[in-house]
């Protein structure tokens, strides 16, 4: 059967259990919720149930708690889907391109490629002409990049951001 693993900070693995699934997908629909009303749902004790999270966040199983913004709200309602081809996949290309990405708060992910392009990165930004601005003013300037083709995202059809943990898959010995 397959587990579910993760890399612990020294690059170990640990199998999750029934109990650490549960406390994930709890904290994936609601990061705020209590650590008493979290205990309840997961059956616990709340000691216990805090201990867990606890050993979960040390181990890097859980990155961060953060909130989920509406793009539209915030005035970033155009999402861009943007596939980048480096002249040559030499790794001070790669270190130089994923240095300058790093540094625009417009990419929400970048994503290392097999296939046509190199990377593969999602931008959000308020408007067409501030695409425009990103797109001359930071991406064509980096060395290196042969190609960007850029595609417009009309409707977003489906966004999650919790891992589908289920009770089938992932259970340790």
């Amino acid at each position: 059967m397959f587990k579910y693993r993760f890399w612990r900070k020294n690059l170990s693995y640990k199998a999750l259990d029934r109990i650490d699934r549960a406390i994930l997908a709890e904290l994936q629909e609601d990061a705020r919720v209590s650590n008493a009303e979290l205990a309840r749902r997961v059956a616990l004790s709340p000691s216990a149930c805090l201990r867990r999270v606890r050993e979960l966040e040390a181990q890097g199983v859980i990155r961060r708690h953060v909130s989920l913004l509406e793009p539209a709200a915030v005035g970033l309602p155009v999402s861009i889907f943007v596939q980048v081809t480096l002249e040559r996949q030499a790794e001070t290309a790669l270190e130089e391109f994923e240095s300058e990405v790093l540094g625009l708060p417009e990419v929400m992910e970048c994503y290392l490629m097999t296939g046509d392009a190199d990377y593969l990165l999602r931008v959000v930004v308020p408007d067409l002409p501030s695409y425009e601005r990103l797109l001359m003013g930071h991406l064509t300037r980096v060395k290196g990049i042969a190609s960007i083709k850029s595609s417009v995202s009309l409707k977003q059809v489906k966004y999650r951001t919790a891992l589908p943990l289920n009770e089938t898959t992932g259970e340790s010995a």
